[in-house]
């Protein structure tokens, strides 16, 4: 739980109430949206074009979970 909570800090904040989760979820969101639109300037070259793919999958893979484990974290599904 420990490792979890290092990698995804953000995700295991302060949540007192639905509107800091609502606002929580919000930021991930907008955080892929972003990543969404900068990865759709395509660069011609095969090789930068490639990598910047895999980056923005995994970024976008990074805030799904991170979604997951605010819910988790809010709904008390994970123990602290």
């Amino acid at each position: 739980m420990d490792l979890l909570k290092k990698i995804f800090p953000f995700s295991f904040g302060e949540k007192k109430d639905v509107a800091s989760l609502v606002i929580t979820v919000i930021i991930h969101v907008a955080a892929a949206v972003i990543i969404g639109l900068l990865l759709s300037i395509r660069i011609p070259i095969f090789g930068i074009s490639f990598i910047i793919s895999i980056t923005g999958a995994a970024v976008d893979f990074y805030l799904t979970i991170g979604v997951v484990l605010t819910f988790l974290h809010y709904f008390k599904v994970l123990k602290d």
